[in-house]
């Protein structure tokens, strides 16, 4: 993909120009997908920004963003092609009458009745799209097969017409929670890069950059207690994407400073299981719910 970047350090501003805080390990990994060609494997907790980068490269780039949404059982009539059965059916109502059955089946089965799905979508593209395979790690390894292809040569084979291949390369993001392991063919296609949690510095400037109009110490306050929460035992710990929910719903409720009550009231957009939630409202061996116990804790950090 053409792009206009001569360093990493250039595309880094780019995506901070769009509100899109990387560090210099992401920018690193993502503008060698973009001078190699290669796709670029994200993996990291949910919610740490995996799926937004995509979106914001499709704006940075000034490409159209293609996503592929992956969950188990998703085939190739899904992710790659299928056939306008309907329209087939009435051009062999209308030609076979003057048409062989071998002319009508080579008739058919031509570009003008595919049906384009997001992979093959991305490879006829033009300019090429940025394309989001996203949360590929629920899908099965009949279709991690399926994408071997696909990753290693930008192409698709369609058995009645034959391969498809990109003219024009796409930027191909693909992002992983690891819910399974994703097989080595797949890993060996892709540069790699763990996103993790921002650390609080960085967490205080993206939070910061989207809420301007709220006071730091609160913001401060909640970066130190989303850190508490993420040192606990639990189902699924807070992201990046929960503490900017959470500050929207504070900045919504007009918050000025954290209080037992408010983190009480507004813990679901923290925390999305009940056994998190419940954790929280049990007491402490000092005897204070451990929510209680966390924002202390939190607001003396964040206040140090």
């Amino acid at each position: 993909m053409r792009h206009s970047f001569s360093n990493p350090d250039e595309l880094l501003r780019r995506l901070d120009a769009h509100d899109y805080l990387a560090d210099t390990g992401l920018a690193t990994a993502l503008f060698l997908a973009l001078v190699l060609e290669r796709p670029l494997l994200l993996e990291g907790e949910p919610g740490v920004g995996k799926t937004e980068l995509a979106k914001v490269m499709s704006v940075v780039l000034g490409r159209p963003l293609i996503r592929l949404q992956c969950y188990y059982g998703i085939d190739i009539k899904s992710a790659v092609y299928d056939w306008n059965y309907a329209r087939q059916m009435l051009h062999i109502r209308l030609a076979e009458a003057h048409q062989s059955p071998s002319e009508l089946e080579k008739d058919i089965y031509s570009s003008d009745f595919l049906v384009k799905r997001p992979l093959l979508t991305a490879i006829s593209s033009h300019p090429a799209p940025v394309l989001l395979i996203d949360e590929v790690d629920r899908t099965d390894e009949a279709f991690e097969a399926l994408l071997l292809e696909f990753l290693g040569e930008f192409q698709v084979s369609i058995p009645e017409i034959g391969p498809f291949a990109a003219k024009e390369l796409p930027l191909v993001i693909l992002t992983s929670n690891r819910t399974r392991d994703i097989h080595d063919a797949l890993r060996r296609r892709c540069l790699y890069y763990w996103i993790d949690y921002p650390d609080p510095t960085r967490e205080f400037a993206i939070l910061t950059r989207r809420h301007p109009d709220l006071g730091r110490e609160l913001v401060r306050h909640v970066v130190t207690f989303v850190g508490e929460l993420r040192r606990q035992p639990l189902v699924k710990r807070p992201g990046l994407a929960e503490s900017l929910e959470w500050l929207n719903a504070l900045s919504a409720l007009t918050t000025r400073e954290l209080s037992l009550s408010v983190v009480d009231k507004t813990l679901g957009l923290l925390l999305k299981y009940y056994d998190d939630i419940d954790l929280m409202r049990r007491q402490s061996p000092d005897g204070i719910p451990l929510a209680e116990e966390l924002l202390k804790k939190g607001v003396a950090r964040g206040d140090g």
